[in-house]
């Protein structure tokens, strides 16, 4: 497993390069290995995802007015 920078280092990553598609490229990473069968890699993409989500709601919309 990695550790808890290195999964927050790539999520940001996975962040800057995918941008609105984050969410999408993290599932078609988990669709993958869920096929080839590799519960840990499936383990480290879920904790990705969830830290993606963290700092999506960090950085989210503007206020509108």
């Amino acid at each position: 497993m990695l550790s808890d920078w290195e999964l927050w280092a790539c999520a940001n990553q996975v962040m800057k390069a995918q941008g609105d598609k984050a969410a999408h490229y993290v599932a078609e990473q988990i669709g993958a290995l869920a096929l080839a069968g590799d519960a840990e890699g499936i383990k480290i993409w879920q904790a990705i995802a969830h830290r993606i989500t963290e700092l999506s709601d960090q950085v989210g919309p503007t206020t509108r007015q």
